[in-house]
């Protein structure tokens, strides 16, 4: 739940300082601060964000400290540093491969 009292900290996403709510679940403050797209998709590079908030779509992962997580799944934490997770366009060899 979202705790308006709550001590802001500051993060970066994608090069941009923020002020989020320390504790709070990392998606929503994202999408309260207007961040998105959170990530692109590697076929068509299209654009998404949160979208389940409960960690099965994974529409809403990004990469914190070097490691691609889903932000619904994680608190904000003073000093974090966000960005895209680091995908391009797929060939189309590696689409069939992924089933797509």
């Amino acid at each position: 739940m979202l705790e308006p009292d709550r001590p802001r900290v500051a993060v970066r996403f994608e090069g941009r300082e923020l002020a989020l709510r320390a504790g709070e679940n990392l998606a929503a403050e994202l999408l309260a601060a207007g961040v998105g797209p959170f990530r692109r998709t590697p076929v068509s590079g299209a654009p998404r964000t949160a979208f389940c908030m409960m960690g099965a779509c994974f529409d809403c992962l990004v990469e914190i400290a070097g490691t691609n997580r889903q932000a619904c799944m994680s608190e904000v934490v003073e000093g974090m540093e966000i960005s895209m997770p680091a995908t391009g366009p797929a060939s189309r060899s590696e689409a069939d491969d992924a089933g797509n």
